[in-house]
């Protein structure tokens, strides 16, 4: 069976590969969940983050982003402190930040799944890579929705953040042509 080549021999990455990315996500909260963790991948690898992600839901309350929104400093603190994360000052008041504005969003426009799929039409992007050094980075959509989210006041929401996290969420399919997990069109 063929796959994309980036996950490696990581059981982890291969998982998330086959059961997660690229698949389309609907529920505020899991997208919430991607939202955090690509956030948090600034700079780092999938991996990483992927790696870690047990401890993020453990340390962000499962990401419920009512729960964030409403953190204290003394949550704030405890974070800092929480070894199963990332412990990066700037993601973790953004994170709380990002909770704040995820809700704004979804009073705005009903959830947070329909103020994102506005980027893509409504539907899954679905690209025709052969190679994984033909996926880029950044996308027209991803640089729509970064500039979108800086205005409403998020953080890390870059135009690679944006489009690491459409891939995740399944707004873009960029499965390899030859990966068994492509969404076949038509």
């Amino acid at each position: 069976m063929k796959t994309c080549t980036w996950p490696g021999n990581d059981p982890l990455m291969i998982e998330y590969h086959d059961t997660e990315w690229g698949v389309p996500v609907h529920d505020d909260r899991k997208l919430f969940e991607f939202l955090v963790l690509d956030a948090f991948q600034a700079g780092l690898s999938w991996k990483t983050i992927l790696h870690r992600r047990e401890g993020f839901r453990r340390a962000f309350d499962n990401f419920n982003a009512v729960k964030i929104a409403a953190y204290t400093e003394e949550d704030y603190n405890r974070l800092l402190g929480d070894s199963g994360i990332l412990r990066n000052r700037a993601k973790i008041r953004g994170t709380i930040r990002n909770a704040q504005v995820f809700l704004d969003i979804q009073k705005e426009f009903g959830s947070f799944d329909a103020y994102i799929r506005q980027f893509t039409g409504g539907k899954t992007i679905v690209n025709h890579w052969t190679e994984t050094n033909q996926i880029p980075a950044t996308s027209p959509e991803s640089d729509a929705m970064a500039r979108d989210m800086k205005k409403r006041g998020f953080t890390f929401c870059g135009s690679t953040i944006c489009y690491a996290f459409m891939q995740a969420a399944g707004l873009v399919d960029d499965h390899l042509e030859d990966c068994f997990r492509k969404i076949q069109e038509g």
